[in-house]
């Protein structure tokens, strides 16, 4: 019997956490952040360079033999909680995450060191909404005459990206994302902190990183891996929205007395507060149970993503609605946490997704 891991911070962590939080806490980010949207720029890459560049925060789960520090899933997993806290446009759940551990997985060791170094940004080149459960990942590219054919739509973190990585049917391809012959292509997003695009291949020359059965192992370990450390980014949003709420709540005041202190708005706070504290122990257990070896990783991601999905969007609900007419507004920021947490619900499957992929996991059979 797998023994039950330590679901607490240390205190690495924590000074992680504390500096991350100091980093991320400008005043003026909101502004900065609405006026990109505004101009098409979604991501912030002087936030990526410090993160990546100067904090070494994109190479924590590559080895230190490769240019990384080797620190493992449960600090990269803090790391997303506190970006989740910030709705920080920068591309490290698609990069330092799900195409790292593609990388890792199939041994393609030699581009996981730009990406740890923070010279490069690599992005897996699937639907953002597919789970580790689809085996339809295959059949949109092909290799023909020497080059790659196919369109990849509503791809994430694929319009920072350096590197492609591309899975046909004969493996796993790494492709120049300015190559000759490949075409990224912008779609509307409703998460416009993290948009998606359209991928076109016509011709486009790569390295076959991985043949057929490894690279469809190297992809599902992708995906679940990106599904069990993307709960913490959405407990970290749904952490933000709660304390932000609460705060909001004990100041605003209505017929003389302040907001919070009528007995529904407590309850429906306290509710809130019962999900996130929940949510807290099943991110961290999947966080802990990442990179695993046998099936306890898949159980833990899919569990993260049954519960840790909802819980985010009904935070954020909340929080647009109890900020009352200020919530609505595109100034306040409560609005990107929602689109945020609406988002990431169906990124890796959708939560019924994860919950029939639980049942069959567990040898549970359907009620």
């Amino acid at each position: 019997m797998t023994a039950m891991p330590d679901l607490l911070y240390d205190e690495s962590e924590e000074d992680l956490r504390a500096s991350l939080r100091a980093l991320l806490s400008d005043v003026d980010r909101w502004p900065a952040a609405l006026a990109r949207i505004d101009g098409g720029e979604p991501y912030d890459a002087k936030l990526w360079r410090v993160l990546a560049g100067e904090m070494g925060l994109a190479g924590l789960l590559v080895p230190e033999g490769h240019g990384g520090a080797g620190a493992g899933h449960r600090v990269a997993a803090l790391v997303l909680e506190e970006l989740g806290r910030a709705v920080a446009p920068v591309p490290y759940l698609g990069s330092a995450v799900v195409a790292t551990t593609a990388l890792l997985t199939c041994g393609a060791t030699d581009l996981l060191r730009p990406l740890a170094e923070g010279d490069a940004v690599a992005a897996l080149a699937v639907p953002f909404s597919r789970s580790p459960y689809d085996r339809a990942l295959y059949d949109r590219v092909a290799e023909r005459d020497g080059g790659l054919h196919g369109t990849i739509t509503s791809v994430a973190d694929a319009l920072p990206a350096d590197i492609l990585l591309v899975p046909a049917a004969d493996g796993l391809w790494a492709v120049d994302a300015e190559a000759p012959g490949v075409t990224r292509t912008p779609v509307v997003s409703l998460d416009a902190t993290r948009q998606l695009c359209d991928i076109t291949l016509a011709g486009a020359s790569g390295q076959r990183i991985a043949g057929a059965e490894t690279g469809r192992v190297a992809v599902r370990a992708a995906l679940t891996t990106g599904a069990a450390l993307l709960a913490s980014e959405q407990l970290g949003v749904a952490s933000w929205c709660l304390e932000t709420t609460v705060a909001y709540v004990k100041e605003r005041r209505q017929f003389g007395r302040p907001v919070g202190s009528f007995q529904a708005v407590k309850h429906r706070l306290a509710d809130v507060w019962v999900d996130v504290t929940q949510a807290r122990a099943v991110a961290r257990y999947a966080a802990a149970s990442a990179g695993e070896p046998g099936g306890e990783a898949e159980v833990a991601a899919a569990l993260a993503q049954a519960h840790c999905a909802p819980v985010a969007v009904h935070a954020a609900e909340e929080c647009v609605q109890l900020h009352g007419g200020i919530g609505f507004t595109w100034e306040y920021p409560a609005h990107l946490y929602l689109k945020r947490a609406k988002a990431a619900a169906i990124a890796f499957g959708t939560p019924d997704r994860h919950r029939a992929a639980l049942g069959q996991l567990v040898d549970l059979p359907a009620a």
